[in-house]
């Protein structure tokens, strides 16, 4: 029988656990509520550089010290980097947590962020930079963003740029650490072969020195979706399409309708877009929806891959696919939809670091886990009517955005696109004008 519980420290530390009794192994991690979306103009790419430089040494390990101490017991280590949040994350044999948490404390607490270290990192980051660039479906959902949210940080790519990375220095780094690593914003989570009682004993002395407020209010501007067109000429097999529009925040009424929705026109082999795009029509061969919300906004997207001679017909039926959404949805494909979303979310409870992940979600979206039960109650709400109304203001009550990546000569005129879906909308009828 598995087990969540939940400790809050006198520090304002977070604490959660799942028992997994049959496992061999835990995975634990540290999730900060904190990402790109919390820099400034000038520290653009920093979220990143930190998760970078948080393993490149400390006053008790070097970052081969680091590397060779979690090895050596057969474990990993990792971090992430997203808008809204930061993960560093092990996975170790259950008599090996506390190294894991030793590790986890000793680089988020006690990092020395040295010149030289520094030095490197940057250029390796360059790297990661210019391998993005040199790839389409990475590029496009990057270019998809800054036209969706111009000029704001929930917008900007999180790498950096080249300029920004090469500017930082190990004191801007600090200065960022210390404004938004602080317990208040701060969750450790482990799911596995764990007793609660030891892991927050353990945490709550190796975490100790963890800063509980902010030397600085952390910086979050308010999200204002704009829409827009942005479009990048290459010489490239195949284009790659992102048609998207603002989508709903995490605590919207329809964000989990809108999840259904997604998964009803391109969550699979049997959705509608799949069907109708590419076995129907032979029009590309990958198509998907998606959507995905952040703490005030969102992003619902279409996205495509398919050579440059098929765009003439290839925008056309997805914009159809969206008017009959709109008209007509039936029962059917919103009861898979749910056994998709059940099965998925299931699924990832076999998987320790999986069910890490989902229950820090939780917490910092919610405050608390949430039961599954919870979970498929508030998608039973959802019905047919519910769903056509949420795609008619979707599709057609706002302003669409438009990335596109490769050979673009045939991709029709975003004025073309916007009569098209002008319909309902005299807001996106005044643009086009």
């Amino acid at each position: 029988m598995m087990k969540v519980e939940c400790t809050r420290l006198p520090s304002g530390l977070t604490v959660v656990t799942e028992q997994m009794p049959h496992l061999e192994s835990v995975a634990l991690g540290v999730w900060i509520k904190s990402g790109s979306r919390n820099e400034t103009v000038e520290e653009h790419g920093i979220a990143h550089l930190l998760e970078h430089m948080a393993f490149k040494g400390t006053r008790r390990r070097s970052a081969r010290q680091i590397a060779e101490e979690i090895e050596n017991v057969g474990g990993e280590v990792n971090a992430a980097t997203s808008t809204e949040t930061t993960s560093y994350y092990a996975r170790v044999l259950k008599d090996h947590v506390p190294l894991a948490i030793d590790i986890l404390a000793d680089i988020l607490t006690d990092s020395t962020f040295e010149e030289d270290e520094l030095r490197r990192e940057k250029h390796v980051i360059l790297q990661e930079i210019g391998a993005a660039d040199d790839t389409p479906d990475d590029v496009v959902f990057d270019r998809f963003a800054e036209a969706a949210f111009r000029d704001q940080t929930v917008g900007r790519p999180i790498l950096g740029t080249p300029e920004t990375v090469m500017s930082f220095t190990p004191d801007q780094i600090r200065h960022y650490l210390g404004r938004n690593y602080t317990t208040d914003r701060t969750f450790i989570v482990a799911a596995g072969a764990i007793d609660h009682d030891t892991i927050v004993r353990q945490v709550e002395e190796r975490f100790s020195t963890l800063p509980a407020s902010p030397l600085a209010s952390p910086v979050l501007d308010t999200a204002r979706y704009t829409g827009g067109d942005n479009r990048e000429t290459r010489d490239l097999m195949d284009a790659q399409i992102l048609l998207g529009f603002e989508g709903r925040a995490y605590h919207a009424r329809d964000f989990y309708c809108s999840q259904i929705l997604a998964n009803i026109l391109g969550g699979g082999m049997s959705s509608r877009l799949f069907q109708e795009v590419r076995e129907h029509r032979g029009l590309c061969y990958s198509v998907y929806a998606f959507h995905w919300g952040f703490s005030d906004t969102g992003i619902f997207g279409i996205h495509a891959a398919t050579g440059g001679e098929n765009l003439p017909e290839l925008t056309p039926v997805i914009v159809e696919e969206l008017r009959k959404s709109s008209t007509n949805i039936e029962q059917q494909e919103i009861d898979r939809a749910r056994a998709q979303i059940r099965a998925q979310l299931l699924m990832g409870q076999e998987s320790p670091a999986a069910r890490a992940g989902q229950i820090a979600r939780q917490m910092m979206l919610y405050g608390r886990p949430i039961p599954n039960d919870e979970l498929m109650e508030r998608l039973s709400g959802i019905t047919v009517e519910r769903l056509t109304d949420l795609a008619g203001r979707l599709f057609f009550d706002t302003v669409p955005t438009l990335s596109a990546i490769g050979p673009l000569d045939h991709l029709a005129p975003m004025n073309d696109l916007l009569s098209s879906l002008s319909a309902k909308s005299p807001a996106v009828k005044a643009m086009a004008g």
